[in-house]
């Protein structure tokens, strides 16, 4: 099986008054393409850090990361920015909808971003699998918080990424909306055949993968194969 993403080497290193703070340190592996893949660990452990290097939002300060392919350290920006828009979605623990557009709105977005056609009627449709159909005239202040989430699932699958980043995806919420919105996740997932990694302290929804990387300090300390999942 191919392997969508490799992470070699990687290291990130904060200077601040000729101080260094070292947030992660060699930091190696791989995921294959299709698979599911939790990241655990205490705060403070690097796990965002890492998330966000590996989606290309931020450079390591040494080593390769490579995605679908695609070396992302010697990219500018814009470069990294049109990588993302064409293989990658987000879903984030805030939910970081744009608020002054509608949840029909927030899902056209990427859509929009990469010149697709009849997007409205693709960005309904998964309104629609997400259970928000009737809400989708609605702003997210009008939205509850799972319903504010689901709109950010299915704004995540719109533009049919390859690779799924999901940070803390139900940090906000309480247990049963989190189920809920889980259960919505794994389901999509499954249907678009998309690789999905979740940054998570829950070990429940962790457990739910076929891998979990567990970091502490700024390095993996495990990395172990779920069967079960």
């Amino acid at each position: 099986m191919e392997h969508i993403l490799n992470i070699r080497n990687v290291s990130k290193i904060y200077e601040n008054a000729g101080h260094k703070l070292t947030v992660l340190d060699q930091i190696n592996f791989s995921i294959q393409t299709g698979t599911t893949v939790a990241i655990t660990g205490p705060s403070g452990s690097g796990k965002t850090t890492l998330l966000g290097l590996c989606a290309g939002l931020d450079r390591s300060s040494s080593g390769t990361v490579s995605l679908n392919g695609i070396d992302l350290d010697h990219l500018t920006e814009d470069e990294r920015a049109a990588v993302r828009n064409r293989y990658v979605g987000f879903i984030f623990q805030n939910f970081q909808l744009l608020p002054t557009l509608t949840a029909l709105e927030n899902v056209m977005v990427p859509l929009e971003l990469r010149g697709e056609r009849n997007i409205k009627k693709h960005a309904l449709d998964l309104l629609d699998k997400v259970g928000l159909a009737d809400r989708s005239g609605h702003y997210p202040v009008q939205l509850s918080g799972g319903e504010q989430q689901r709109v950010s699932l299915a704004r995540a699958f719109s533009n049919q990424p390859a690779i799924l980043f999901a940070d803390e995806p139900t940090g906000n919420l309480d247990a049963e909306t989190s189920d809920k919105v889980i259960k919505l996740l794994f389901d999509l997932n499954k249907e678009a055949g998309t690789t999905l990694v979740i940054v998570t302290h829950d070990l429940d929804l962790a457990a739910k993968t076929n891998r979990m990387i567990k970091l502490k300090g700024g390095v993996v300390v495990a990395d172990l194969e779920l069967n079960h999942a």
